[in-house]
């Protein structure tokens, strides 16, 4: 028996105040993308409007270079599940008009969101987004549609999400989620990150971690803004765009403040749309961007245009395609203990279950194949992603 001059009671009394810090995963499937609708334009066809015109606008000599395959998969994703995710938009894709039409319009989009449920072709989550609590007008009237819009939907449906805009304090959280309790039910939101106030607050302190904690439980997500913020960081209009440096800045705050929280993350948008005579400059830097998110980690982006479901899918695709033989071959030898020139840490082990989970969920990888790489079921794999240590 080896000699210990500490007694566990000693241990335990010094040790006990001392928390355990619970790490939460993300629970389902994460979108790769966000649409955003202005909601005067929301019709009952608008999700299958999206992949007809996404279909309808591509040409394969202008798209980036692509693995093979990728396209047909990009075509097929588009005639089966053109939009993942759709946010019916009241803020600023949709203007200020007078308040009657407003209402209307929000009793509306609600009543085609129960449609679309009701036929099952509503997309894997939806919801929508307010306007923000900038002012008091501006915070009555996001309030007003967001009660029409709920009252009027009266059964709030499984993928439901609130944004909400423009955050600046850690009481605009709370108030909204108060609000949110109001009507009853476990209504989920997520905030944009598009204020310098959302990152690091007028203390010097970061601001995410208080927001998270202010939602009470609430909070599904941190959605990346980007033109508010590189606006509000000073920067000019030519250098407002996602590869910047001071969006990689905010971005790395919204991963090591949302990392162990089950709170997911979404990057933001470019407004350099694959239209008319800038089509291949469109999707080129599309293309680029999306890929650049995914290789910093971010799983979901914004998308305003159909014609960028196309560079949307093929660079998420070509993405979970080029990384399949790798990983597939790091999590063989990490979970069967062979060394195959890389020693794993079960953290990345965790990160490859992870990698093969979101190719599926997408559409990227079929599961037959992701089992012949691996050798692992989705069962082993979702059980290899969630687990710690």
């Amino acid at each position: 028996m080896y000699q210990t001059s500490l007694s566990p009671e000693d241990i335990a009394r010094v040790t006990a105040r001392l928390s355990t810090v619970e790490r939460v995963w993300p629970v389902g499937r994460q979108p790769v993308h966000t649409c955003y609708v202005p909601a005067g334009r929301i019709i009952a066809s608008t999700v299958e409007d999206w992949g007809r015109e996404a279909l309808e606008s591509i040409e394969p000599d202008l798209l980036p270079p692509l693995p093979g395959g990728v396209l047909d998969r990009v075509r097929a994703k588009l005639r089966r599940e053109p939009v993942e995710d759709l946010r019916i938009d009241f803020e600023d894709g949709y203007g200020a008009p007078e308040d009657d039409v407003e209402d209307m319009d929000a009793e509306s989009t609600a009543h085609l969101v129960s449609r679309w449920v009701e036929e099952g072709v509503a997309p894997l989550s939806f919801g929508l987004r307010i306007k923000s609590f900038d002012t008091p007008e501006l915070r009555e009237r996001g309030l007003r549609t967001l009660d029409i819009f709920l009252t009027a939907l009266e059964e709030v449906p499984q993928g439901f999400v609130i944004t909400f805009p423009k955050v600046t304090s850690a009481d605009q959280v709370e108030v909204f989620a108060e609000v949110l309790d109001l009507f009853g039910g476990d209504l989920k939101f997520e905030i944009q990150v598009e204020t310098t106030q959302s990152v690091v607050d007028s203390q010097g302190r970061l601001a995410i971690p208080r927001f998270i904690e202010a939602g009470g439980g609430k909070v599904s997500g941190l959605h990346f803004g980007t033109y508010d913020y590189t606006a509000g960081c000073g920067l000019s209009a030519a250098q407002q765009h996602l590869a910047h440096g001071a969006c990689d800045f905010a971005r790395h705050v919204m991963q090591v403040s949302a990392a162990g929280t089950g709170v997911r993350l979404s990057d933001g948008s470019t407004n350099v749309l694959p239209v008319g005579d800038q089509k291949r400059h469109g999707w080129e830097t599309h293309y680029r961007l999306v890929r650049r998110s995914l290789e910093n980690g971010f799983y979901q982006g914004w998308d305003l245009h159909p014609a960028q479901l196309v560079t949307r899918y093929a660079a998420v695709y070509a993405f979970y395609r080029e990384g399949l033989e790798a990983d597939a071959a790091r999590l063989k030898a990490y979970v069967h203990n062979v060394s195959g020139g890389v020693l794993d840490e079960p953290a990345t082990a965790q990160a490859l279950s992870s990698f093969f989970l979101r190719a599926v969920d997408c559409g990227a990888l079929d599961p037959v194949e992701v089992q012949a790489a691996t050798g692992l079921d989705e069962s082993a794999l979702r059980s290899l992603a969630t687990r710690s240590g």
